[in-house]
């Protein structure tokens, strides 16, 4: 498995087991939520909240150097993480059409081979 620096940063170890996130902004702070894929009967948290404190940066409001407004900006430690855990569940997503169609093959040849099997058998016969 790839490896998510700010995944293990935040203290996630086991990034195969994530299952979905989701990003809320409240005030002046994000909120991402991380939910797992447990087994049944596991003791570990089903999910886990991490908050990321929004960066206060100022520009010009209307051109003039006296205006200024201050806008809240996404953490980078946030944008890092999303971009980790996108990229782990598309890699997740891509792994799982590989295996549907690879079944999907699989399950092709042997009903092929299925065919082939009773026509060579009735050939048999016919001897």
């Amino acid at each position: 498995m790839k490896d998510y620096p700010q995944l293990t940063e935040m203290g996630i170890h086991n990034p195969e087991q994530i299952e979905k996130y989701m990003v809320n902004g409240i005030s002046t702070y994000d909120v991402l939520r991380v939910v797992y894929a447990r087994q049944k009967g596991s003791l570990l948290p089903l999910s886990r909240t991490y908050k990321f404190p929004r960066i206060p940066r100022e520009i010009p409001a209307s051109g003039t150097k006296d205006d200024i407004t201050t806008v809240m900006e996404t953490n980078p430690s946030l944008r890092n993480a999303i971009e980790e855990l996108k990229d782990l569940l598309e890699e997740r997503d891509q792994k799982q059409d590989v295996k549907k169609l690879l079944l999907e093959q699989i399950a092709l040849l042997e009903e092929d081979m299925a065919l082939r099997s009773k026509y060579i058998k009735e050939l048999a016969e016919q001897l």
